[in-house]
């Protein structure tokens, strides 16, 4: 993960101190390389982490004639981009394509060409325009704030911006800003017509879009490690890319010292396709000792979100610390496209559909936030290939009656496309699932209630709704989140749309807290 900060206006000396301590505040995003270029019409900073040519030059800001570019982001198809329109490039970084389709085909020809996880900045000297964009899911964050002269700020976390102004906002994924305008180049969830293709033939799909999704994200010059749940997703992932490397992966698992769960599951996982396998093992205390961090760097102060985010925090600190890896692929966004637990009781095709909508659109907010967190605070760059575009327009455009829970097992669409190839043991392909920060072990999430609850009382709650009108805390633990929340951001709890929950419309889905183990299909999860 590079960590970029654009200030397009003409007064650099202004606030100058104010976008120097912005940008220190995301040197973990990219300790490899920092660099700051004032020009006509802005100034571009970047710190750089070092993945596809580790060389310097490959070093941004790219100055190529009357363009400047900053891009955090990984193009994956851009070797086929240069043997397509026979580039030439003065590296071979996978962001030097972008400067060159820009002149060829303008910024909407770019982007309908580029494949890839990104957030860049580009300025023309021509035209004296910048050019601004995410990628259509926003694996790779954004933000901009408009300062009162009507120059605009860019950064890739929010907390570089506060002291500039105070709104801050996310730049909304699968749109582009021309100087003026925000413009949407993609809805990548928006379905015109379901196909309706045999359950065969979606099985072939699934199998061999995720395939070719992953095999492209394990382009790298840097090396690559794969985190292991012992769950299905992170299984497939790491599963398919061994069957597609050469020598073993480097898999990586992390459990609670009382009960880790996962931890069994993810060895067999390991054992079956022979890859270098890593656990780390966490204890209450370090649970703990990671809060207050986790949330200055996730930006939140969403349960879930956060829950999540500390197992995750930790066993990145631990490739960071142990390991010369600096990628790092993950398995994000599965349980958007294919269901989770609280889906198995959508009413109905459509309501499913419209659910699946909604969390990819807003998943920016949640996991993928959570993920890009997590690792880039450690100085390593996240790799989602469940976010690969082709796949996830398939998937959506499935008829949502096939994908309803009519096989007594989430999911079964998934499971079934890799029921093939000995590429995972039947106990894993057909586990059943567990939420992540449940699946570390209960124990985490327990603790965590226990010290809230230890150190908040009832009359503590009870004015929670005085304290925070906005998206008001219910529990002492969700209360302790947003008071650690606003000690780092205090009045931005608009980052945070809502809390992250399931849909309270819908059967037996009215619960008080996120976690899938309240629910009553939770069965055997998380055994």
């Amino acid at each position: 993960m590079c960590g970029l900060l654009v200030y397009t206006g003409l007064e650099y000396k202004k606030y100058s101190d104010k976008l120097k301590s912005g940008f220190d505040s995301l040197v973990h995003r990219g300790p490899d390389d920092s660099s700051i270029l004032n020009y006509s019409k802005g100034s571009m900073f970047f710190h750089r982490l070092s993945i596809n040519d580790l060389g310097l030059n490959a070093n941004q800001p790219f100055v190529r004639g009357d363009y400047h570019l900053v891009c955090n982001g990984e193009i994956y198809n851009h070797h086929a981009l240069k043997n397509e329109f026979s580039l030439e490039l003065p590296s071979n970084s996978d962001c030097e394509v972008i400067i060159p389709l820009f002149k060829k085909f303008g910024i909407e020809g770019l982007l309908n060409k580029i494949d890839g996880e990104f957030a860049f900045v580009l300025y023309d000297n021509v035209k004296k325009q910048h050019f601004v964009a995410r990628d259509p899911i926003g694996i790779r964050p954004l933000f901009y704030a408009k300062l009162s002269n009507n120059e605009f700020v860019f950064a890739s976390e929010a907390k570089a911006l506060i002291e500039l102004s105070n709104e801050v906002h996310p730049f909304p994924p699968g749109y582009y800003w021309d100087g003026k305008d925000f413009i949407q180049y993609l809805d990548i969830t928006k379905v015109d017509k379901y196909h309706n293709d045999s359950m065969e033939t979606i099985a072939d799909n699934i199998h061999d879009l995720l395939v070719q999704g992953i095999v492209t994200r394990l382009d790298a010059d840097a090396n690559i490690g794969f985190l292991l749940s012992g769950g299905l997703d992170s299984s497939i992932v790491c599963a398919i890319a061994q069957k597609n490397s050469k020598k073993p992966i480097d898999t990586f698992a992390i459990g609670m010292e009382s009960d880790p769960i996962d931890l069994k599951y993810a060895q067999i996982v390991a054992n079956h396709i022979g890859s270098n396998h890593h656990e780390i093992i966490i204890s209450e205390q370090d649970v703990l000792d990671a809060c207050k961090e986790v949330i200055y760097h996730l930006e939140s102060y969403d349960i879930t979100t956060i829950r999540a985010s500390i197992g995750m925090h930790l066993i990145c600190k631990y490739i960071k610390e142990n390991t010369n890896i600096k990628s790092v692929m993950t398995g994000e966004l599965s349980d958007e496209l294919f269901g989770y637990k609280y889906t198995d009781f959508a009413p109905n095709a459509h309501e499913f559909q419209l659910e699946a909508k909604k969390r990819i659109d807003e998943i920016y907010l949640y996991d993928v936030l959570r993920a890009d967190r997590t690792i880039s605070a450690n100085s390593l760059e996240a790799r989602v290939p469940f976010s690969d575009q082709k796949f996830v327009e398939y998937v959506m455009a499935i008829n949502p009656e096939v994908k309803l829970n009519k096989y007594n097992m989430g999911k079964f669409l998934l499971r079934n496309a890799f029921n093939r190839n000995d590429y995972l043991p039947e106990s894993i392909l057909y586990r059943d699932k567990a939420a992540f920060s449940d699946a570390v072990g209960h124990s985490l999430v327990d603790c965590l209630k226990d010290y809230a609850n230890q150190n908040y009382k009832h009359s503590d709650l009870s004015r929670a709704k005085l304290k925070y009108p906005h998206v008001t805390p219910f529990t002492n633990e969700s209360l302790m989140y947003r008071d650690i929340f606003e000690s780092f951001y205090k009045g931005k709890s608009y980052w945070v749309k809502d809390f992250w929950m399931p849909n309270k419309t819908w059967e037996n889905c009215n619960v008080s807290d996120p976690s899938a183990r309240v629910l009553p299909n939770y069965g055997e999860s998380g055994k």
